[in-house]
């Protein structure tokens, strides 16, 4: 099994770059002692070396799935600040959250498609009134269906309808990608700081 988790900074100060950097080692020293692997998927740099602002992280193994849950929701990284010595505050955030990398593609066949002729009403003469040289295609896996009669001829409209339905799967395909990538940004201003499920220390 494997489950890819997103650790974000959010738009917290430096230091929570550099605690996503200490909190993502102890996350992968702790999954390393419970014989998961972990590979960073994704990786935004912090400002400054060895920081970072955001990090997928793949974690498999039979318990992935419990782990990540183990290590989701508001981190807490207790220490004092390595840019500030005055600065009296000692708690840094990080929010950390399951999340998709990919969004599923549809493998379009025309072997799951289903024609049916049909005849279509409005103008067009006796031959579209007589015969059925429409087409109805539905994409069994996606439920999308089109009519085509815009040709005389039912081969013509059925190569039309194949068409129709390709782009739909690659526009559908395409929006799904960019819902994910929208999720996964909308989780960065998720970040609640305080009431944290996890707090660690040096």
């Amino acid at each position: 099994m494997s489950v890819h988790l997103l650790l974000s900074a959010g738009r917290g100060p430096q230091e929570c770059a550099w605690a996503l950097a200490r909190l993502l080692h102890r996350l992968e020293a702790d999954a390393a002692r419970r014989r998961l692997e972990t590979h960073r998927a994704q990786v935004v740099p912090g400002d400054r070396p060895g920081t970072y602002r955001s990090v997928v992280v793949r974690i498999t193994g039979a318990d992935a799935e419990a782990f990540a849950a183990s290590w989701t929701g508001t981190l807490c990284w207790q220490a004092p600040s390595p840019y500030r010595a005055r600065a009296g505050r000692k708690n840094w955030y990080v929010i950390a959250q399951p999340c998709e990398v990919e969004a599923p593609s549809t493998t379009f066949a025309e072997a799951d498609v289903d024609v049916v002729a049909c005849r279509t009403g409005g103008p067009g003469g006796q031959h579209r009134n007589k015969a059925s040289t429409a087409v109805r295609a539905t994409h069994r896996p996606t439920g999308l269906v089109v009519v085509v009669d815009t040709e005389r001829l039912f081969s013509l409209n059925r190569r039309l309808a194949m068409r129709l339905l390709r782009e739909r799967i690659e526009r559908g395909d395409e929006a799904a990608a960019r819902d994910l990538t929208t999720a996964r940004w909308r989780v960065h201003d998720e970040l609640v700081r305080g009431d944290p499920t996890r707090v660690e220390r040096p």
